[in-house]
């Protein structure tokens, strides 16, 4: 296996904003907490090719809820590979969650954006059968996968990314 990337924390500042935006507002003593009891994604097994991703807070999803999720996390990435994100397979199978995005994209510029590359999640509880999803604090919900990529012979990017979501666009 090769190794080629490294998972950090997103300093507790950038967190602690994040957060905020998201739930509103807390006690930074509170947030310091969460933030503190954060782990770093790992894989279950010698076999695993997805690195778990898990919850920094408890949360519930009504089916058609969706909630966006601070993990807290940023990714150093080697040129050449990107972090590919899914929800972990027996979530989407039990309960259809789904990434809003379909598929998030950890490119490897990223973590050196303005934001730190602050990993977010966006979920969706797609539930056809109205179960309602409880994801607790610290339980993996989403899974990321490192894939090499390669380029075209003719390209010519040269932009540097400054954010996510959209970025590349402006």
């Amino acid at each position: 296996m090769k190794r080629i990337a490294q998972f950090y924390k997103v300093s507790f500042e950038r967190f602690f904003e994040d957060f905020k935006k998201l739930f509103g507002d807390i006690e930074k003593n509170k947030c310091k907490s969460i933030y503190d009891d954060i782990k770093l994604p790992k894989r279950a097994t010698l076999g695993s090719a997805g690195y778990d991703f898990y919850s920094p807070v408890e949360f519930t999803l009504s089916p058609g809820e969706q909630i966006t999720i601070p993990t807290g996390i940023r990714v150093k990435i080697d040129e050449g590979w990107v972090l590919k994100c899914y929800p972990r397979s027996g979530l989407g199978f039990k309960y259809r969650l789904q990434l809003n995005n379909t598929v998030g994209i950890i490119d490897s510029d990223y973590y050196y954006s303005d934001n730190e590359g602050h990993i977010m999640c966006k979920l969706t509880n797609d539930s056809k059968d109205q179960k309602e999803l409880v994801v607790q604090k610290g339980t993996g919900f989403s899974q990321g996968v490192f894939v090499e990529y390669g380029i075209t012979y003719d390209d010519d990017a040269v932009a540097l990314r400054n954010g996510g979501f959209g970025s590349t666009d402006k």
